[in-house]
C-alpha cells in the first residue's frame, strides 16, 4: 500500500494539526480527494472514503444546520469508515464530537486557511507527484533547445563528456550518471537528479566538477520532461545502422513510450552537434514535420511526373 510521509505532507501543504495521531505515514493511495457533503446528508453509497476528506464552507455550514443528535449520528457513521485524514478548509473550527470520534478511530484532522477549491488543486498536485510511479536509470539528462534529452549507454562510452560539451554550447544539465524518473501523467515522464549529487558531474581523468559553480545557475535545471532517449554505443563496422530515419523506434519506461535513437560513435565525430540535431529533429516531428517523409514525398512526386511525361 502506498504511504505518504505525514511530516512532509503537513509541511508541503502548510497544514495545522488539529488532531494528531501516533503515525509517521498516512494510508493515501490515490491522488484525489472527497468532499463528503452528500454523505452528511445521509447518502452513503459510492463513498470514496479512501481519499483525503476535505470539509469546506458547504460541508461545515451544513453540519452546523443539523440538530445536535442528527449531526452526532452522521459523524459516527462517517468516522466508522477507515478515513486516511480529514482537512478542514478556511480555518473553520472543528466540532467537539468530530474530535472525539476522530480520536477514537485514530483519524488525523488538519486545518488550512485556504479556500477549498484552491487547496484541492494544491493537494491533488502534491499527491500526483508523491504517488507517481518511479524508476532510477543510469544515464544523463540534459535540456537541449527545450527538449529533454536522456543519454544512455555503457559506462565509459562518453555520456558525461557529450553532456559537458552541450553545457558549453549553452544547454542545461538536469542529471548526470543517475536519473530519477517519475510518471506524472499517462504519457509524461519527469526526470531529475538525486538531491545528494544534484548539479555534480564526473569526468574521467578530471574528477568531480560542480556545474552550477563552474558555469553558473543558467547551466542547470532541477527537473525536465523526458522527450527523447539517445543510446550511445561504439561504432561496429559489421552492424547496419539507420541512415534514413524512416522507422520510428521507441523505448518503454514506466509504461510510457518514448522516441528512441541508437547513435553510433567513433573518434572524430562531433557528438554534441549530432545531439543538437537530434533534439531539433524531434521538435520538428512533434510539430508534424518529418524530413524523411518529406524526402519520400518529393521522390514520389518526381517519379509520378516522369511517368506522366513518358505517357
Amino acid at each position: 500500500m502506498p504511504m505518504i510521509n505525514e511530516a512532509e505532507f503537513v509541511k508541503a501543504l502548510e497544514l495545522t494539526r488539529v488532531l494528531a495521531v501516533d503515525s509517521k505515514t498516512l494510508p493515501i493511495e490515490v491522488s484525489n480527494t472527497t468532499r463528503p457533503g452528500i454523505q452528511f446528508a445521509g447518502y452513503w453509497d459510492f463513498f470514496a472514503y479512501e481519499r483525503p476528506q476535505l470539509l469546506g464552507k458547504v460541508e461545515m455550514t451544513y453540519l452546523s444546520s443539523l440538530h445536535e443528535d442528527v449531526r452526532r449520528e452522521r459523524l459516527a457513521k462517517y468516522f466508522s469508515y477507515p478515513l486516511p485524514c480529514v482537512i478542514i478548509c478556511r480555518d473553520y473550527p472543528c466540532y467537539d464530537d468530530m474530535l472525539i470520534m476522530a480520536a477514537a478511530h485514530k483519524v488525523p484532522i488538519y486545518s488550512t486557511p485556504k479556500e477549498t477549491v484552491q487547496f484541492e488543486l494544491d493537494i491533488i498536485a502534491y499527491l500526483r507527484n508523491a504517488l507517481a510511479p518511479r524508476e532510477t536509470r543510469h544515464g544523463v539528462l540534459v535540456n537541449v533547445f527545450g527538449t529533454g534529452l536522456m543519454i544512455t549507454g555503457n559506462s565509459g562510452v562518453g555520456k558525461s563528456e557529450a553532456a559537458l560539451e552541450l553545457i558549453k554550447r549553452g544547454h542545461q544539465l538536469v542529471a548526470d550518471d543517475v536519473v530519477d524518473i517519475r510518471r506524472v501523467d499517462e504519457n509524461r515522464l519527469i526526470g531529475e537528479s538525486p538531491e545528494l549529487v544534484r548539479h555534480f558531474m564526473e569526468i574521467r581523468g578530471v574528477g568531480i566538477i560542480d556545474i552550477s559553480t563552474m558555469y553558473g545557475v543558467g547551466a542547470i535545471m532541477h527537473s525536465k520532461t523526458i522527450n527523447l532517449v539517445v543510446h550511445l554505443e561504439m561504432w561496429q563496422a559489421n552492424k547496419e545502422y539507420d541512415r534514413l530515419g524512416m522507422t520510428d523506434n521507441y523505448i518503454d519506461i514506466l509504461g510510457v513510450k518514448l522516441p528512441y535513437l541508437l547513435l553510433p560513435i567513433h573518434p572524430g565525430r562531433n557528438l554534441a552537434v549530432v545531439l543538437e540535431v537530434a533534439a531539433r529533429n524531434q521538435r520538428l516531428k512533434q510539430m508534424g514535420y518529418n524530413a524523411a517523409n518529406e524526402l519520400t514525398r518529393r521522390h514520389m512526386e518526381r517519379a509520378m511526373r516522369q511517368a506522366e511525361e513518358e505517357n
